[in-house]
């Protein structure tokens, strides 16, 4: 059996966000020593029992004082961050990771988060936009050629070689990317169809065993339309 970690990660508001974060880190240690397989992390900005507004802070510390456990988001919230910065960020952090970087993204389903970047989440406009910059982020990572990509939410240019040495070169190292997990939090989760559209591995909070189910469920819709086998690794 393959022993995986998530968290949040949760610490009391009254605690430091330095200290959570350096408790954050032992715990990351530990699970290297105890022979954990992987550690996901998420993203949130407006929960105070939930200080961690960018994980591959986190990550690229513990990269540096583990040996073997692979970590990685649980997940980056898409909406929040521009695909192209996002692609190049993931990238180097999967070669400061040696390869043991995981890539996991997420929609968000804070509210206050929705409110903070002015994101319609009660229209399901965080979904579209997940689904969108994740595109974008594998367009920019798997075509050699330049494009011109405009979606509904971000346009990103990957150009030609400029003045003979200006071009995109910043590509992650594995091969063709970091395996990409998708965390999903509502009951019948759409998120999740995504995983299973793809063949990602799904990542669902557990809050009740019928939540789960309804979980695996959306999956399982989502890897029907697409012909695939879902994802069983978590």
């Amino acid at each position: 059996m393959e022993i995986g970690y998530f968290t949040m990660p949760s610490h009391p508001p009254e605690c430091g966000l330095k200290e959570g974060h350096d408790w954050d880190l032992q715990v990351l240690r530990w699970l290297d020593e105890l022979g954990y397989q992987e550690a996901w992390f998420g993203e949130h900005h407006t929960a105070p029992w939930e200080p961690n507004p960018a994980p591959d802070l986190l990550i690229a510390q513990a990269l540096q004082q583990t040996r073997n456990i692979r970590i990685g988001p649980g997940g980056f919230l898409l909406p929040y961050h521009h695909p192209a910065e996002l692609a190049n960020r993931v990238a180097m952090l999967d070669h400061l990771s040696e390869g043991r970087l995981n890539f996991g993204v997420a929609a968000s389903g804070l509210p206050s988060d929705w409110a903070m970047f002015n994101v319609d989440g009660m229209s399901g406009q965080n979904r579209d936009m997940t689904r969108e910059a994740l595109e974008i982020i594998l367009k920019l990572w798997s075509d050699p050629a330049p494009f011109t990509y405009k979606g509904k939410y971000w346009t990103v240019t990957k150009p030609d070689t400029m003045f003979d040495f200006l071009k995109p070169h910043i590509k992650p190292l594995q091969a063709p990317h970091p395996p990409i997990a998708v965390a999903g939090l509502s009951k019948n989760s759409d998120t999740l169809k995504l995983a299973g559209e793809r063949g990602f591995i799904p990542l669902s909070l557990n809050l009740n065993p019928a939540y789960v189910a309804s979980h695996w469920q959306a999956v399982e819709a989502g890897a029907a339309k697409t012909g695939r086998k879902p994802n069983r690794k978590d």
